[in-house]
Parts: C-alpha cells; structure tokens; sequence
C-alpha cells in the first residue's frame, strides 16, 4: 500500500510520508470490510445482491397493496389530507385505528393508542413523574411518531400539532414528552375529521 501510495502523492503532487501511508491503510483495515477474490466470495454477494432485490419488489408489492385498500375506505381521502400523513403512513394509520366511529369519544381513541396520562394507583403517587400510559396499540404509537418526526422536520408553521409541538419546545419539555403530547393532540384532530366526515357521507 506504502508504494501506491507513494505513486498517488507523485501524480497528484503531495509529500510522501511512510508514516502517514501506515496511518491511512490502519484506518481503512478498521472501517472496511473485505472479503476474498474467489468463486465462493462473489457466488456469496450475488446472492445477497438477489435477495436484496427480490425483498425490494416483495416490499414495493406489499405497499401498493396497502394503498389499494387503504383507497377503499370512506375516510381515505380525509386522512391522505392531512399534513404528516402519506402513501406509507396514511394507510398504517388507518389499519391500525380502524373504524373511527367504535370510539366513543376521543379520549377513547386517545387511550386505545396508549398515550393518555396512565390512572392513578396509589394516592402516593407523584402528579409530575406521570408519563403515558402505554396501555394500548404499540404499533399504532410507532406509527404517530413516525408522523410527528415529519412534523418536527417539515416544521409547517401554520399547522395547529406544530405550533403545540413548538410551545412545548420552548417550554422546555423533554423531546419524548412534546413529541408523545404532540401525537395526542394529532389523533384528536383526526379523530374530529375523519368523524365529522363519516357522518355527512352517512347523512348523504
């Protein structure tokens, strides 16, 4: 390695220094993985590289399917419409909630996803280190905090959950508790849409 690069630094007009070549091949021994040029090693990474490709299309597929359905559903339209929300998270949401309307408040919605306040169960228990509840659907509270990092990287000021994101920011909450409060106040705005538009297509 010393010897080419001695070359290289000749071509390119910079100081050989043994040195530095010993430092440069140590560094890239620890950070590069490398395998040997035989028949076996390059059978090993076709097939990788073949896998890799078939759970792309299996992936690819499995989404368009997400979308056909989630399409299928009254409410897809008022979902889809929300900021947040798009061709991967809009139809996760919808899988994981369900029927709006089942809930009878949003409170209820609230609980279901697990991110209300956790009851009180002892009168000892101190009101300032109470955290969510974690009662409910965890994959549905993985799904609002994929939509709250959109949130929290787009930063929409016009938004009503970024402006509550923000005011608990400058409050000086923890990045979880402003994050998992943001998500509350998400799913009651969606739980008031996507209710009140179910209603006018039934009343239609």
């Amino acid at each position: 390695f010393a010897a080419k690069y001695q070359k290289w630094c000749r071509k390119h007009g910079y100081h050989f220094s043994e040195d530095k070549a010993l430092d440069i091949y140590a560094s890239a021994c620890g950070h590069f993985g490398v395998m040997p040029k035989t028949d076996t090693a390059k059978l090993l990474v076709e097939q990788a590289i073949f896998q890799l490709r078939a759970t792309s299309a299996a992936l690819a597929a499995l989404k368009q399917e997400m979308q056909s359905l989630a399409a299928s559903l009254p409410e897809y339209p008022v979902v889809m419409e929300m900021f947040g929300v798009g061709p991967t998270l809009g139809p996760q949401l919808m899988a994981e909630i369900g029927d709006v309307r089942r809930f009878h408040s949003k409170k209820a919605l609230v609980a279901f996803a697990g991110i209300d306040a956790p009851p009180y169960q002892s009168g000892q228990m101190d009101v300032r280190s109470r955290s969510i509840s974690k009662r409910g659907s965890a994959a549905l509270r993985r799904t609002l905090f994929l939509v709250m990092g959109v949130y929290l990287q787009s930063a929409p000021m016009g938004e009503p959950v970024y402006q509550f994101m923000d005011k608990k920011r400058s409050e000086g909450k923890p990045y979880r508790v402003y994050m998992m409060a943001s998500a509350n106040k998400f799913l009651r705005i969606y739980y008031a849409s996507v209710t009140a538009y179910l209603n006018t297509q039934t009343q239609a």
